[in-house]
């Protein structure tokens, strides 16, 4: 991908470039930013501002990712790619839930998840049992907690750290009062 004019550019087209990631690995799938993504290079390509890839002219020029169409009266975007999501697995001859925490087990909570290096499926056992309180209504504690354990670098969801983060996603399901979106 190169760049004729350098002004006023998206920074995921941005990094893009400097980093030679094809569009569609810059931001997470279904985020808003994905589809900006392609916006811009659909918009900057008619401008005759940027040349793409191959692979990346394709995906501009012959589908519709970054927009968005109305089905059943709800915006939808359209050609975007996704994955069916794996709910269901074996581990150790039971079926399981993944990605789904849980109270109990070894820690606080545990959740099953399947490894990408392997294939196989492994229980993640996270949260503090010292009597210790999962502060997720004090806004100050959810900040302290994030930049303590660098929850935005989170990323293996294997690791119990990328649990731990993203705890107040599953308050409800837990039995936590507060929780949100985001992280701590």
């Amino acid at each position: 991908m190169k760049f004729l004019d350098y002004v006023n550019l998206f920074e995921g087209i941005e990094h893009s470039v400097k980093t030679n990631t094809p569009l569609g690995e810059v931001y997470r799938v279904g985020s808003d930013n994905y589809y900006k993504i392609f916006r811009e290079a659909r918009r900057l390509l008619g401008e005759g501002r940027i040349t793409l890839s191959e692979t990346d002219h394709k995906l501009v020029t012959e589908t519709e990712i970054g927009e968005f169409g109305e089905y059943m009266e709800k915006l939808v975007p359209l050609d975007s790619p996704f994955e069916e999501p794996l709910t269901e697995a074996k581990y150790q001859g039971k079926t399981v839930e993944l990605n789904k925490p849980k109270r109990g087990g070894s820690k606080k909570y545990y959740v099953y998840v399947k490894d990408p290096s392997t294939g196989n499926v492994k229980k993640v056992s996270f949260g503090d049992t010292t009597g210790l309180t999962a502060k997720i209504n004090n806004p100050e504690a959810r900040k302290s907690f994030s930049a303590r354990h660098d929850c935005p670098n989170k990323k293996d969801k294997t690791k119990a750290g990328y649990w731990a983060c993203r705890l107040p996603r599953y308050a409800k399901s837990l039995g936590l009062s507060g929780g949100g979106s985001g992280y701590w």
